[in-house]
């Protein structure tokens, strides 16, 4: 059986040939059709509300979609509280940083000038003259933000300062140790000096003598003191001094502390400056009660004096 299809004008004609093998072929075809017809019009269906008049999306999506952007704005909220106080508190920092760059700076200033320093060798006012040759160097990654970037500009401030204070400090601890190791001073705390430095009649014989070191007299049982830092060599009687305490000082210096009554220190031990290693007393060859002060300098007496009076 055929079928034939004739155009609107009845100029041209289509002749199909219903055999069994085309209809085979064209029930597919159909079938698909059929279906792809049926899919759009569940789906319109669908967005239609299932045919509910003036609703154009499902009751469940719309209330999905409501719930999850009340939930995101809720979260921006939470967001921004939180990133506001992070720039409250870095902000804070910042100023407590500011805060204690002026202190360390005043504290240098001040520092500086107990150290008897050029001002201008140690401007705190000024950054520190650095240099060198050019290098590869990480970049920095506070991308831009003003608080992050005033923060690390403050912490390379005070790494210089540091430095700054660093070089400071060694310079006031050396000179610090070598007031401590140079004798100056008085070996008591009250007296006075009852013969000094050099040529005189000697008390007992009466015959012209040098004598060699500086006698303050004191009260009996007074405190000796250490006119510097240093190690005890001698602690114990020793002929013509009594009771002597020998003190060595580094750098050639050795100080010696004779006719004491009691000696409080041993051979060996360290001893501070001022600290006390004997009492006053009258032994040896004394006629009173009085500390003998001698100085060494590289195994040789020298004039205490000019180390008496290098501590006033």
């Amino acid at each position: 059986m055929d079928i034939i299809v004739f155009s609107r004008d009845r100029r041209r004609t289509w002749r199909f040939a219903l055999t069994p093998r085309n209809v085979l072929l064209w029930i597919p075809a159909v079938f698909l059709l059929g279906a792809v017809t049926a899919t759009a019009g569940l789906i319109g269906w669908a967005v239609r509300g299932g045919g509910s008049d003036g609703a154009s999306i499902p009751a469940e999506l719309a209330q999905l979609w409501t719930r999850q952007i009340g939930e995101q704005r809720e979260e921006l909220i939470q967001a921004k509280a939180v990133a506001e106080e992070n720039t409250r508190a870095l902000s804070q920092r910042v100023a407590l940083l500011q805060a204690h760059i002026l202190r360390l700076d005043a504290a240098g200033s001040r520092m500086t000038e107990i150290a008897g320093l050029d001002p201008g060798e140690f401007n705190f006012a000024e950054p520190p003259a650095v240099g060198g040759p050019e290098s590869i160097s990480e970049p920095q990654h506070f991308d831009g933000d003003p608080v992050l970037g005033a923060l690390e500009a403050f912490e390379e401030r005070l790494l210089a300062r540091e430095r700054q204070m660093q070089v400071l400090e060694d310079i006031l601890v050396a000179g610090r140790m070598q007031r401590e190791l140079k004798p100056s001073g008085w070996p008591v705390a009250n007296g006075y000096m009852s013969s000094v430095y050099g040529w005189r009649a000697d008390p007992f014989s009466g015959r012209r003598t040098l004598h060699e070191g500086i006698d303050f007299a004191a009260p009996n049982g007074s405190d000796v003191l250490s006119v510097a830092a240093g190690v005890v060599t001698e602690a114990g009687p020793q002929d013509g001094y009594g009771l002597l305490v020998e003190i060595n000082h580094g750098n050639g210096y050795v100080t010696r502390y004779g006719h004491n009554s009691q000696v409080l220190v041993k051979a060996g031990e360290k001893v501070d400056k001022g600290q006390k290693v004997a009492t006053v007393g009258n032994s040896g060859r004394s006629t009173g009660p009085h500390v003998h002060f001698e100085v060494l300098l590289n195994g040789y007496v020298v004039n205490p004096a000019q180390y008496i009076q290098a501590a006033q």
